[in-house]
């Protein structure tokens, strides 16, 4: 069994401060509204301007934060020289023309997922950051959740022993979301399975085979271009002898939200709970049969961060508990506080945020090329060299 070297270290404390907090720009105020106390109180940044359409919301929330500059517009926020990086958190279509537009203007990007949804416009986001030298950083949430960092933690120490298999659900019911995600093509919103199974062993992609599997109502697939109601796809990961199962589905399909990772290793396993908020189940080997599967409680990480931002691995310390993405995704895992810490860190000591460019678009691209896939009926499809690092 094949073994890779890990890269990743969840940094701990507070880095060494740069002369001045790093200015960042919020892009979109609904979900990325969630972002703006943890910057404020992070050793190395500040809110220095928010963006938003709507100037009664926009002025909601900069009043809500004390936040002086706002703008209505993106091209407002690239013009202003003091800013050092956008976070944007606009709808899926705006993220790679918004991340090549701030990247030409000399701002580092940090991006929801995913990073786009076409291979070309991921390469244009892998080229500008070559070209530029700039720091780019897709905001996956999964691999900054407990349970990934709880995972990760044990696999590191060898309780695990050696990966045989991982595998990762996102069933997910968006009736009653925005209107745009009914032309979303599930594999499209793919990364957060993707992610845990490529980042626990610190693996790439190397070629996909994907499934579709029952049918949309008529609406939905005529928006979306995709007939089916959930798609399954097999990851080769690169260089070693592991695969990865994913599935997905978005519509008409009877279950509840789950964002599911599963970890199957010699010495132990790990297991997400089938119903949310229920125990975790870990596995251990050669014991007696009864003895096998113990119910866990993940605990919390929050002492890998500095201590002023520590308090945002929290549920009560979510701003906004009627958004969508917290009914249904729980908070993510106490997630964003470790996102804005890894961001902020790769500025102060310029390196490389986790996951950069190319991993980002290593684990978007998944999703797409298992679309492709399964419209070919489970044809396998490589990744694309520049999701590769070549």
């Amino acid at each position: 069994m094949t073994t890779i070297n890990q890269s990743f270290k969840p940094r701990t404390g507070g880095p060494a401060s740069p002369s001045r907090p790093f200015n960042v720009a919020m892009i979109g105020l609904g979900f990325g509204s969630e972002f703006i106390p943890i910057y404020q109180e992070h050793p190395l940044g500040n809110v220095a301007a928010i963006c938003r359409r709507n100037e009664s919301e926009l002025h909601k929330v900069g009043d809500e934060f004390g936040i002086e500059k706002r703008y209505t517009t993106y091209e407002q926020v690239l013009e202003d020289p003091s800013i050092d990086f956008v976070h944007i958190n606009s709808p899926i279509p705006d993220h790679a023309w918004m991340s090549v537009k701030a990247l030409e203007a000399g701002k580092h990007v940090m991006c929801t997922v995913p990073m786009a949804t076409t291979l070309d416009d991921c390469r244009k986001v892998v080229e500008k950051v070559a070209d530029t030298g700039l720091k780019y950083m897709m905001a996956e949430t999964v691999v900054y959740s407990r349970e990934f960092l709880f995972i990760k933690d044990m696999y590191e120490r060898g309780e695990l022993g050696d990966i045989q298999h991982l595998a990762a659900s996102h069933p997910q019911d968006m009736d009653g979301w925005p209107d745009y995600w009914q032309k979303m093509i599930p594999m499209h919103y793919a990364t957060h399975v993707v992610s845990p199974c490529l980042g626990l062993v610190n693996g790439l992609a190397e070629y996909v085979s994907c499934f579709g599997s029952g049918r949309v109502r008529e609406d939905i697939a005529k928006k979306s271009g995709n007939p089916f109601a959930v798609q399954s796809c097999h990851i080769k990961i690169k260089d070693t002898e592991l695969t990865a199962h994913i599935w997905r589905f978005l519509y008409d399909v009877a279950r509840q939200y789950r964002e599911s990772f599963d970890v199957y290793g010699t010495k132990k396993s790990f297991e997400w709970t089938l119903i949310e908020n229920e125990p975790h189940v870990i596995h251990t080997a050669k014991k007696p049969e009864h003895e096998i599967a113990q119910k866990i409680e993940v605990p919390d990480f929050a002492h890998l961060l500095p201590e002023p931002i520590r308090k945002f691995t929290l549920p009560q310390e979510i701003h906004d508990t009627e958004h969508l993405s917290f009914i249904q995704g729980g908070g993510h895992g106490g997630s964003h506080p470790h996102l804005v810490n890894e961001f902020l860190t790769a500025l102060a000591e310029d390196r490389d945020p986790w996951p950069n460019a190319v991993t980002s678009a290593n684990w978007t691209c998944v999703g797409i090329c298992a679309h492709e896939s399964a419209m070919q009926g489970g044809k396998i499809v490589h990744l694309p060299d520049f999701t590769l690092g070549r």
